[in-house]
């Protein structure tokens, strides 16, 4: 137990068993002694348990059930005190107000016997509906339980509340024990509500069915009711099960899923009173059989407890300044017995090193505060607590690592052009990682400093993965949002190195079956934002980033992003969690396999909880109902559920998700769920296989040491897309993107005339490095410079860009990459050649740089010393038949989300909308031009205006140097500046060098 110390009408903080608590809470006696008391009722709402009318805190109550139900008065509030006390009285409070459920008449019962309340002690009617209601006995009554038992509601509707109860002991606060789980009336009625919302969808069923992981999973035509999904479901998940060990355990649950099943054929589907019994019973049967999977040896889980996100984007998500106060790290113990038990894993803990030594973690509030996040770098209200996220496991079983922000210091984000030297934020605003072994000893803070570090895998060779914002740059779609990476470092913190270069946000990395980086990238070049955030895997060390699948897929085909991707054990395929672009990590869940073939539609994807559409790509962005699967084979997964956030039915907060049982025939079982607070990231605690070590394929250069990388292509011309006929490749330009800067809802211009496939987002600005040679036999073999993101073009003999990338990579130092083709299928594989291609007979290439104003990229030093030589002076004299070409400065209009009105050359206004080549064409979501480059159809090769200069304007006549100034800018997407920044923007404007501050 522990001591409170009450200040009247104030938030107070208490210690209970080490742990630390924030929260409103009523006022009591300094220095009283608290006793957990264990609180039932004879009826309660979901979110509005017993235990709330003993838990201090007046803005919350317990309720009756008014959604299900609905059940008539007399209710009753039992107590057990676990000893004999001598009350003297009692408080009632009533809700809030003094609104529904607000007791009018009532008795209280004190007695030492359970079953037998007696007499009561006092009983009457409550005089006061807003305020504290006093009752004191004649005279003092010893006992150990006590019972509330309302008569009548103020209103004379069904319905109880309590928002406080208050026993009059002296030097003694009672306070109700919260529920380990719901209470299991409850969680059978929330399935029942969620099957009976998706009997009335049997339509989409029939669409998406040879989707399903599993056929079970899904609603037959035959299926009436919720009773015959359970049967038909609970059949599915025995018969695998009689598969394993556990089949002769089996025989006598097989027996009675016999009975239950011939009962469901008797009973008249319309007498909803004796099928909602036999729902009932099937439910309870299955559980039976769910626990006895001999996949189930461990009975400890580790997880934590948290709020959703202040702010409900899967960017801000990861964000500390976004951070909910609320949760800790536990362990739910005896997780599959009848009373599992939860374990504060840090409840003893003191930070052991770094900048928190000496300090608690402590997760403020169960009850979310009055805090919130603007989306724009400023949060608003009074924090009470830190916050907890990605708790990960050591392979045998010993460790934890997780992260936690404390939420205090300067509440605004930092803006200025000088990442990666300094992040964006107080560094009590970021999360950073700990790691702790499995009692709670050695907590051990591994780094800090004022960038947000997170997802902490432990890889096979101890080093330690994790994302982090030390890239420097933001996304490109509007409001203040840094991006964030992958990195790794030393078991130790120490050493930390950069894996990942990409210029925009990546999530959740984890080890694939073969030792590899699996992760989340969203990669978007020249394409709209809400597509390609779906599973790459790399090296250890950052080597050979690839796109598994989905990354040219079709919008409305597939979910927006794939995130919490996990290795399945026993199996060579993954799960993942199909979540909305505008939402956070939750949703529904899906298999794939990689050595399917991707069709940019579903056939490596198949749909484990074929219930749920994938939120905001084909249902509704609130559907984020499920996440976090912990696969234990292809057929079972611990995961998180919570109901309430798609099916309208299921009232109350959304969001409060549980830890569940999962299997792919459709079954659920709630394992533990908090009432007040999400439970996230179950991770069964048991010792696990080392996954194969995979040496490292880079060398260690200082990061302020230029590094390069060597590139092989065997053959340009094996591609996915066709080649135009006759094309002949004669060189590959290779681009830099770079990272924005400064956050995009304060980038002063736009880089140049929208590219209307990536309407969403700012234009990437990019710089040409140079162009390197493609044999005859179409080989390549070159240098390139490291740590950089990169695309690449191939050339035909006129130096024009056939195709282009839209789509990223990057390079180590010392990196030997070997491309088989050009965007060749992902699953072929180099052959073994009958000879040494041409380009690898000779030593690497290096890059050919090209001409001024290509690097940087700016079309004043590009492209206008052409139209200064050859077009202004006939363009002024023909003012009224030509359009200016001259270097004035106007504003263009802009227009769009993120097209804002920029200041250009006037003849860049005259040129890029009509003649320029920005549209990659393609005109929505399902037309392959939207998603990729079609061979021929881009850049001068697509421009009138490259042609009309070939053909010959007037008595017009560029040199081959000139014309490829105009080749280069088509071929670049028709773009004016080549920097971010507004002063680089300027020095731009004056024709002058500006480089950028962040590549």
């Amino acid at each position: 137990m522990g001591i409170i110390r009450w200040l009247p009408n104030m938030t107070v903080v208490y210690c209970l068993a080490g742990a630390c608590f924030f929260g409103a809470v009523t006022p009591a006696a300094t220095e009283d002694k608290l006793v957990t008391v264990t609180v039932q009722a004879s009826s309660e709402a979901p979110g509005y348990e017993a235990y709330r009318a003993l838990d201090g805190n007046p803005n919350s109550m317990w309720h009756t059930d008014w959604q299900y139900e609905n059940p008539a008065p007399p209710h009753e509030l039992s107590i057990d005190l676990s000893d004999r006390f001598e009350i003297a009285g009692f408080t009632y409070q009533p809700r809030p107000g003094g609104g529904n459920g607000t007791i009018a008449n009532y008795e209280f019962f004190v007695s030492d016997d359970p079953q037998d309340p007696g007499r009561a002690v006092a009983s009457g009617t409550f005089t006061n509906r807003d305020r504290e209601n006093a009752i004191r006995l004649d005279e003092p009554v010893t006992g150990r339980y006590v019972w509330l038992r309302a008569l009548s509601e103020v209103q004379g509707r069904n319905w109880a509340s309590v928002a406080g109860l208050r026993l009059m002991v002296p030097g003694v606060e009672f306070r109700g024990r919260p529920a380990v789980v719901a209470m299991e009336t409850d969680e059978l009625r929330r399935q029942f509500l969620a099957l009976q919302h998706d009997l009335r969808r049997k339509d989409y069923f029939a669409e998406i069915a040879d989707q399903a992981f599993r056929p079970d999973a899904l609603i037959f035509p035959s299926d009436r009711d919720p009773a015959d999904v359970v049967l038909r479901r609970t059949a599915a998940l025995l018969e695998a099960l009689q598969t394993t060990q556990a089949a002769a355990a089996l025989s006598e649950l097989a027996e009675q899923l016999k009975k239950l099943q011939d009962e469901g054929k008797a009973i008249d589907v319309d007498d909803s009173q004796a099928r909602y019994a036999l729902y009932t019973k099937a439910c309870k049967l299955r559980r039976k059989i769910a626990l006895a999977n001999p996949l189930l040896d461990f009975d400890q889980i580790v997880f934590i407890k948290r709020h959703r996100a202040l702010y409900n984007h899967m960017c801000d998500q990861y964000y500390g300044i976004a951070a909910t106060p609320g949760g800790g790290l536990y362990v739910l113990e005896d997780a599959f017995g009848p009373d599992p038990q939860v374990r504060d894993l840090l409840a003893d803990s003191v930070v052991q090193s770094g900048r928190l030594a000496g300090e608690r973690l402590c997760g403020g509030p169960s009850t979310p505060p009055d805090v919130r996040y603007d989306g724009m770098g400023t949060r608003h209200g009074v924090d009470t607590g830190g916050s907890f996220l990605s708790p990960h496991l050591s392979y045998d079983a010993q460790q934890i690592l997780f992260a936690y922000v404390e939420n205090r210091g300067d509440p605004t984000h930092r803006h200025h052009t000088e990442a990666p030297d300094r992040g964006y934020w107080h560094e009590g605003r970021c999360y950073h990682i700990f790691r702790v072994n499995i009692d709670g000893s050695q907590l051990e803070q591994l780094t800090d400093g004022t960038w947000n570090d997170f997802d902490p895998v432990l890889m096979p060779s101890g080093r330690i993965v994790f994302n982090s914002e030390r890239r420097g740059g933001y996304l490109r779609c509007g409001r203040v949002c840094p991006t964030y990476t992958l990195f790794d470092m030393a078991s130790d913190g120490s050493d930390i190195r950069c894996l990942s270069f990409h210029e925009t946000n990546e999530w959740h990395p984890s080890v694939a079956h073969d030792g590899m980086i699996m992760f989340t990238r969203w990669d978007y070049v020249d394409r709209h934002g809400v597509v390609a955030h779906h599973p790459w895997v790399m090296t250890p060390d950052g080597c050979d980033p690839r796109a598994v699948h989905g990354n040219f897929s079709f919008r409305p085909e597939r979910a927006d992003m794939q995130l919490d991707i996990r290795a399945i054990p026993g199996s060579h395929r993954y799960v993942a969690t199909a979540a909305p672009h505008h939402g956070q990590a939750f949703g529904s869940l899906v298999v794939f396999d990689p050595n399917v073939p991707d069709d940019d539609v579903m056939a490596p994807v198949w749909r484990l909880t074929p219930e749920i559409a994938f939120p905001e790509s084909q249902g509704p962005t609130r559907a984020q109902v499920f996440g976090q699967a912990a696969p234990l084979s292809e057929d079972f997964y611990l995961v998180v559920y919570d109901a309430a956030t798609e099916v309208p039915a299921i009232r109350g907060p959304q969001g409060r998700y549980g830890l569940y049982l999962l299997d792919s025939f459709g079954n659920r079982e709630l394992l533990y769920r908090d009432p007040e607070i999400a439970s996230q990231n179950p991770l069964p605690l048991r010792a696990r296989p080392v996954p194969p070590l995979i040496a490292e394929r880079s060398i260690r250069v200082p990061a302020d040491q230029p590094a390069e990388a060597t590139v092989g292509v065997v053959n340009v011309y094996h591609s996915l897309m066709p080649w135009p006929e006759g094309t002949q490749i004669e060189a590959l330009r290779v681009y830099q993107i770079l990272p924005l800067p400064v956050a995009s809802a304060r980038v002063p211009h736009n880089t140049g005339i929208q590219i209307p496939q990536g309407a969403d987002s700012i234009n990437l600005a990019r710089a040409v490095l140079g162009t390197v040679p493609v044999e005859r036999d179409g080989s390549a073999y070159f240098t390139v410079p490291a740590r950089r993101e990169l695309y690449f073009q191939a050339l035909d003999a006129e130096g024009l860009a056939v195709t282009s990338m839209r789509s990223a990579t990057q390079f180590q130092p010392g990196e030997q990459a070997t491309c088989l083709g050009c965007h060749e299928p992902r699953r072929d594989a180099v052959p073994a050649p009958t000879s040494l291609p041409l380009a690898m007979q000779r030593p690497a290439s290096p890059l050919t740089p090209d001409v001024d104003g290509t690097h940087p990229f700016s079309y004043p030093r590009l492209v206008q010393p052409v139209l200064d030589k050859h077009c202004v002076a006939c363009h002024r004299e023909h003012a009224d038949q030509a359009p200016p070409l001259d270097s004035s400065l106007v504003t263009h209009p802009g227009g769009g989300h993120m097209n804002r009105p920029t200041t250009y050359y006037q003849s860049y206004v005259s040129l890029a909308p009509e003649f320029g080549f920005y549209d990659y064409g393609g005109r929505g979501w399902m037309d392959p031009k939207w998603y990729r480059t079609t061979p021929g159809q881009f850049g001068a090769r697509a421009s009138r205006l490259y042609q009309m200069l070939k053909e010959g304007h007037h008595d017009v006549q560029l040199s081959p140097e000139d014309l490829h100034r105009i080749v280069v800018w088509l071929d670049s997407c028709s773009l004016f500046y080549g920097v971010y920044e507004e002063e680089g923007g300027r020095a731009q404007l004056k024709g002058q060098l500006a480089r950028p501050t962040l590549e």
